[in-house]
């Protein structure tokens, strides 16, 4: 019975795939964006010195640093003149006198109060607003995270397993599973990080679900009817190195750097190449520790690394800074960071586009390990 159930799934996976368009590059980006305001402002190079709630998404390997009973992260952002919204939930727990952490976390990045217009002109020609309707346009992600210490001293290991839905009003949705799974090792005053994303590959499988009026109206405005279609998210590994000087026990300065490597074919990137292709990424905090359970941090990043040609045939290398600013005063921290998604544009093209980004960390029943 038991090889028939999974002989049933497997023609199940194959049956639907034959019937799918199969597209393979840049799915479920709204994961690639980065959480928390401290991991923005370093432009995302946190592989190696994650060590908090946040480390559900960076590296769960660093989840088994937080030194509490438990542990929460809210963030709230908004992209592109508040179109878009990205939120992001998350907690965990430590187990087992902090050897084992367990976590979860909850992403939705999404456009709403988008106008729906395809009944807004009525067959005789006339114009009836009262057709007009709104949807939203929203991906979901539901990760469970695990991570736990190694025999090796200073090396942990930590794993995601995420679930992501994706759903455009009534006329479409999507489904998909992927795994991720991070390494850091810490010697002295060394941070060492590895992640690898997607690692079996995410598979979304999307089912359209227009109705026969609305295929109508899309067919007589020379549309073409979106298909059933499967995405893959390739795997990707990013490796990270940190250094935590500290000047008179009162400043620690930390820079890092990150190296991504992507598997989907050529990009805009530092080093563009097929199939592989390499980005950089490097950030530095400097926290200053005012007293005991009170410190405040300057953070600073550069990242989106490309090369870009002007109206004028002018070759050029564009990058995207980030910076910000946090403070942790006992329980809680709060910290804010100016962001650019986009490229930032020489004196000839002008400025890019910044968001604002705010998030919150709270340290529940806070004790040492013993």
């Amino acid at each position: 019975m038991k090889k028939a159930t999974t002989l049933l799934a497997f023609l199940v996976v194959i049956g639907y795939t034959a019937k799918a368009q199969v597209v393979r590059k840049y799915s479920n980006e709204f994961l690639n964006i980065g959480v928390g305001a401290r991991g923005l402002a370093m432009s995302n190079a946190q592989v190696a010195t994650t060590s908090d709630i946040y480390s559900n998404y960076y590296n769960p390997a660093g989840l088994v640093q937080i030194t509490n009973t438990f542990q929460a992260g809210i963030m709230h952002s908004e992209y592109f003149a508040g179109i878009a919204k990205y939120d992001y939930v998350s907690f965990a727990v430590p187990i087992q006198q902090h050897k084992r952490v367990l976590g979860f976390s909850f992403y939705r990045f999404g456009i709403d109060d988008i106008p729906n217009t395809l009944f807004l002109v009525q067959p005789d020609g006339s114009v009836d607003y009262s057709k007009i309707t709104s949807f939203s346009a929203a991906d979901y992600a539901f990760v469970i995270n695990y991570a736990q210490v190694l025999p090796v001293k200073g090396l942990t290991v930590g794993v995601n397993a995420k679930i992501i839905y994706r759903q455009i009003g009534k006329f479409a949705k999507a489904f998909g599973f992927g795994l991720d799974a991070g390494l850091q090792y810490r010697i002295k005053q060394w941070r060492l990080g590895l992640m690898a994303r997607d690692i079996t590959g995410t598979f979304n499988g999307w089912n359209i679900t227009f109705s026969d009026a609305e295929k109508e109206v899309l067919l007589k405005t020379n549309n073409e009817l979106p298909k059933n279609s499967l995405e893959i998210t390739s795997p990707m590994i990013v490796l990270g190195a940190a250094y935590e000087g500290v000047i008179k026990k009162k400043v620690v300065i930390t820079p890092e750097v990150n190296f991504a490597f992507t598997t989907d074919g050529k990009r805009n990137v530092l080093i563009a190449g097929k199939p592989i292709s390499m980005d950089l990424t490097a950030g530095l905090e400097v926290k200053y520790l005012a007293a005991k359970d009170i410190d405040i941090a300057l953070r600073t990043g550069v990242g989106n690394l490309q090369r870009s040609t002007n109206e004028l045939g002018k070759k050029r290398f564009t990058v995207a800074p980030n910076i910000g600013v946090g403070v942790h005063i006992k329980i809680i921290s709060i910290d804010y960071a100016l962001t650019n998604l986009t490229t930032i544009k020489d004196q000839e093209g002008g400025a890019g586009l910044y968001s604002h980004v705010i998030s919150l960390r709270l340290d529940i029943n806070k004790k040492q390990k013993e």
